[in-house]
């Protein structure tokens, strides 16, 4: 068998596997060393909520009218409510509610004030906080004119009041930037982006944006299913890997499967539960679905039994060099795993967890693939 060098350079909190499509590991070192994944996770979330979703389904947003002329809005966990998909909602209401007076934002779905484990409160995007009912992420991307007035940098997108505000009150530059981690002001954002696009089309509002909850007598006048599938929303969720969508997508899951409001607990009960009872993986530990925290905990036998199981789906992943994977970053981590072509046009599986940056990476992937070219089937 050849050899794989980049094994002797591996700590003993590092680990490497490499097995082909039939399940034969062929290199191995600290296979069963419980290691930080960080976004690597994604895989898992991914094959877990294709299981209990369906690739095919589409998250709803709800509108009702009450007795009083106001319209409301229901969030029900939607992450990929962008401003052209707002555009799209504030056509279709139109043809239907020529006016209203309060618009009234539910996001009761989720239970406010989610702490994920190794989000800050910084205005990074990757920190932005979850919500039943968000827009663009619960971010914003501005620039400055040549006066240093604030203008939005995307066409799309207007630039509402709280935003303003609050770039003006954080000082912020320019870039994309989460600008709040109140989720009642992320949750208003979302009402201000939908006012904005509603008068656009004509509707008239007579009142002002609140947050108050759906009741039980107030009448359902257009649901919202995602133009997006669970299966295109992973992906892009893969391909960026944007943290806000695969939390999002578990909590969302909790809420499903043991009711309203959706929590982080829930939805982390959800995917230790499929761990456990599906994959027969016991050790591992998740505390949040992307990746961002420190105390996830898995093997990269672990991660080889998600990744076979994952196969069908790996499409999904970044494709680059005959391999399709997803990669992990934390400070001092970096970590991949997915699916290699060999140069006898067999596959591979493979994981790499490594606890140091630089190119340390890259140059265990160019040692895997020659290994692989290598070998004599």
């Amino acid at each position: 068998k050849p050899d794989l060098p980049c094994l002797k350079s591996l700590s003993s909190v590092e680990a490497l596997l490499v097995a082909d499509f039939d399940g034969r590991i062929l290199y191995k070192k600290n296979e069963r060393q419980p290691c930080i994944p960080a976004s690597t996770l994604k895989i898992l979330t991914s094959l877990v909520s294709i299981h209990n979703l369906g690739a095919s389904y589409r998250f709803p947003t709800e509108f009702y009218m009450d007795d009083d002329e106001n319209l409301k809005v229901r969030g029900l966990g939607d992450p990929l409510l962008v401003s052209e998909v707002w555009q799209d909602i504030a056509d279709a209401l139109s043809r239907k509610i020529p006016e209203f007076k309060d618009l009234v934002l539910d996001d009761t779905y989720f239970s406010r004030d989610i702490l994920i484990p190794g989000r800050k409160h910084s205005t990074n995007p990757y920190d932005a906080p979850v919500g039943a009912l968000c827009a663009n992420f619960n971010t914003v991307f501005f620039h400055r004119d040549r006066h240093g007035s604030i203008q939005s940098s995307e066409a799309q997108t207007p630039l509402t009041p709280l935003a303003r505000k609050r770039i003006k009150m954080l000082d912020l530059k320019r870039g994309r930037y989460t600008f709040s981690h109140d989720q009642r002001e992320a949750t208003r954002y979302a009402g201000e982006i939908l006012s904005h696009f509603l008068q656009e089309k004509g509707v008239k509002m007579r009142g002002k944006i609140r947050l108050d909850a759906v009741k039980p007598n107030d009448t359902l006048k257009y649901t919202y299913r995602s133009r997006f599938t669970l299966e295109e929303a992973l992906q892009k969720m893969l391909k960026v890997s944007n943290n806000i969508i695969a939390n999002q997508i578990i909590i969302s899951m909790g809420a499903c499967t043991h009711g309203p409001p959706g929590t982080l607990a829930k939805g982390v009960e959800v995917v230790s539960d499929f761990a456990r009872r599906t994959l027969q993986l016991g050790d591992i530990e998740i505390v949040e679905g992307s990746g961002i925290s420190r105390e996830n905990r898995l093997s990269a036998l672990d991660m080889l039994t998600i990744l076979e199981q994952f196969k069908p789906y790996r499409h999904l992943l970044t494709e680059k060099n005959k391999a399709a994977y997803k990669t992990g970053s934390l400070r001092g981590i970096r970590t991949r795993a997915g699916y290699m072509e060999g140069s006898s046009e067999k596959s591979f599986y493979f994981v790499i967890f490594l606890n140091r940056g630089g190119p340390a990476m890259e140059s265990t992937m160019r040692c895997i693939t020659q290994a692989l070219a290598r070998r004599v089937d």
